[in-house]
């Protein structure tokens, strides 16, 4: 019979409040707003030789510290073929079609997604996690999914595997 295992991690604290915009339908774009975004993540794999997937110290303080880096920041898109991002050591216009926002360089995040959505945030902390793990334990995971809820029951899956 076959096996397979995975952990999850789902604290609490693995919280960010943020604001974003983002556009659809090509030319309509959203007023400013903010959510209380909840994260968590599933690592899927086999056993290693402590009879575990992944330590679970490692992959909640790995997710702990991305969401951190998150938190009370304006997230903005770098990849978006209409919103153009320009930024300086002190600050950071953002500008889609005849509209304009300035917010201070240290309060921004600027992320390499085309557009701020709950599915790319996913997508965003889902690599910097792999990464973090190779880089931290020296294990990356074949399988990992990370679901991000930008409101209560209303939340976006990114799952990221090896091919």
């Amino acid at each position: 019979m076959a096996e397979s295992y995975r952990v999850r991690v789902a604290k609490d604290y693995l919280v960010f409040s943020a604001g974003h915009f983002i556009t659809f339908d090509g030319d309509v774009c959203e007023r400013l707003h903010g959510h209380n975004y909840r994260v968590a993540a599933e690592v899927f794999g086999i056993l290693d030789e402590n009879h575990y997937v992944i330590d679970f110290i490692a992959l909640r303080d790995a997710l702990k510290a991305i969401v951190d880096e998150l938190d009370h920041h304006m997230l903005l898109p770098t990849e978006h073929p209409q919103i153009q991002v320009v930024a300086n050591d002190r600050e950071v216009q953002a500008t889609f079609g005849d509209r304009r926002w300035i917010f201070p360089r240290l309060d921004c995040i600027l992320l390499p997604v085309p557009n701020t959505t709950t599915e790319m945030l996913a997508r965003y902390i889902g690599r910097r996690l792999l990464a973090d793990l190779e880089d931290g334990t020296g294990i990356r995971p074949g399988k990992l999914r990370i679901e991000v809820d930008e409101c209560f029951g209303q939340s976006a899956v990114c799952e990221l595997r090896d091919e």
